[in-house]
């Protein structure tokens, strides 16, 4: 690998940004791909193969290009320290996402109820413009408050993250998008929001609810298997 190809495969996962490295198996012709903004064929399918991350070769228009995959550490962003976030972040370490809980109600985010998570007592807005949100991102609002809510789900529609969700029954979420239409989203962008959260699989107690919500996740990082 040459010198410049390593240092800048290392700037992108320095900046939380994915990059495939796409080898054409017949010439050898090296070059690094973007996934996030290649809107050329090789860039389809790099993005294809960051999704799953999933190193392989591929056809494209002609040439056989061996895709190499460098992602960045999944990211999992709860908004609310409910019980269902307190599950949550737990199933997602264990499936290796690097998950941070914002709440500003300091007697809900506790280390003592999130042992060794990152908490931030900030509002979302706040948090988010420190460590903002990548492609590899998912949010997950959990409180019930549109003022806790309503300004993380604001800063995800205006991000590129793969997921996001929101508590709330049917009426709850038809209100909220009822409030964020009201700021200018448009019924394209409101529908990114799975509102109500998680996969219908009947979940009833907070861990069953959070396994539905880490599974609807899954789906949509990896989409459904054939």
């Amino acid at each position: 690998m040459k010198r410049e190809t390593l240092l800048a495969i290392n700037a992108a996962r320095r900046e939380g940004h994915a990059i495939v490295r796409a080898t054409d198996l017949e010439t050898g012709e090296d070059q690094l791909v973007d996934p996030a903004n290649d809107q050329s064929a090789l860039g389809v399918a790099a993005m294809a193969a960051a999704r799953t991350d999933t190193s392989e070769s591929v056809e494209v228009e002609g040439r056989t290009w061996f895709l190499s995959v460098f992602n960045p550490p999944l990211d999992l962003v709860i908004i609310g320290a409910a019980h269902i976030a307190q599950s949550l972040s737990q199933m997602a370490a264990i499936t290796g996402y690097g998950v941070r809980v914002i709440d500003p109600r300091t007697s809900f985010a506790t280390p003592e109820r999130f042992p060794g998570v990152w908490l931030s007592h900030e509002w979302a807005y706040e948090a988010l413009a420190k460590e903002p949100l990548g492609t590899r991102s998912a949010v997950v609002a959990l409180t019930h408050d549109p003022k806790l809510d309503d300004p993380a789900l604001t800063v995800a529609l205006r991000s590129n993250c793969f997921y996001i969700g929101a508590l709330g029954s049917k009426k709850t979420h038809a209100a909220r998008q009822a409030r964020l239409r009201a700021h200018g989203f448009g019924d394209e962008t409101l529908a990114r929001i799975r509102g109500p959260i998680g996969l219908n699989i009947g979940a009833r107690s907070p861990a069953e609810i959070a396994i539905s919500i880490l599974a609807e996740m899954t789906v949509t990082l990896r989409g459904p298997k054939a």
